[in-house]
């Protein structure tokens, strides 16, 4: 990955981190948490599986460790790639596949925001999770997940300049958080993931009038299991989800009635 962020509670060993595009200063990167903390989310938003949980990097997940980089030329295109950064961190949520909600603060991605995000899954159901904006500067911005999520890992988003074309991609270091999520992500989880960013990256691109080709590469850097991550499948954040799903007209009613 082009930037590294290094776990919030602990510092990573330096073979788990991934390399900085640049060198940061100390804003750049999130503060020191030990619990992430929600706030200002709006009433319609599913907040589940982030309040109170900590953040979880690869070294903390369950399954084999992927390293995958999508990309996009900005062909024909003259803008700078801090340009490029500022925008797609500004309506980072529009740039979603439909269907997929990303509730970040208004104020854009700073180290140390917490958003929710909830997800469109197959068979109609959603997953509510979040994430941590570990690292942003002009070029480049890093969310880290939190426990539970469907993958325990790092997003770097980023662009630069190359034989004069501008590029943008998401570079992800990731483990399937536990057995469940890895038994999914090996028969369709990783396709619709890798679909996910690679929608994602045509539409910043089309945002700008370029109508890109999305490229993935795929790297499995750790084909072993940590099974003594096997309990992570007590945080697993697609079941609580289901099973917060069917109380949700219950809760509705009960704040009628106050």
């Amino acid at each position: 990955m082009s930037t590294t962020p290094t776990n919030t509670e602990s510092a990573a060993s330096a073979t788990d981190q991934p390399e900085p595009a640049k060198r940061s200063d100390r804003e750049s990167w999130a503060k020191p948490v030990s619990q992430l903390t929600v706030s200002g989310i709006p009433d319609d938003a599913i907040n589940l599986n982030v309040e109170g949980r900590r953040v979880a990097g690869p070294a903390q997940g369950f399954g084999r460790m992927w390293r995958k980089r999508h990309h996009v030329r900005l062909d024909g295109l003259d803008v700078a790639p801090q340009e490029v950064i500022s925008t797609w961190k500004s309506n980072f949520g529009s740039f979603w596949p439909s269907g997929n909600r990303f509730y970040g603060p208004i104020t854009g991605l700073l180290p140390g925001d917490v958003a929710v995000i909830n997800l469109a899954m197959p068979g109609k159901q959603k997953l509510s999770t979040g994430v941590l904006v570990l690292y942003a500067d002009d070029e480049s911005f890093s969310l880290m997940t939190p426990q539970g999520h469907v993958f325990a890992g790092w997003i770097t988003f980023s662009s630069y300049v190359e034989d004069s074309a501008p590029i943008v991609q998401a570079e992800i270091l990731m483990r399937a958080s536990d057995p469940i999520f890895e038994v999914g992500m090996e028969i369709m989880g990783h396709r619709r993931e890798n679909a996910f960013w690679e929608q994602t990256l045509r539409n910043v691109a089309s945002h700008f009038g370029i109508q890109g080709q999305a490229i993935t590469e795929v790297e499995c850097v750790d084909p072993h299991r940590q099974w003594r991550y096997v309990t992570n499948v007590w945080q697993n954040s697609q079941i609580r989800t289901a099973l917060y799903m069917p109380t949700i007209p219950i809760r509705a009613a009960a704040r009628r009635f106050r």
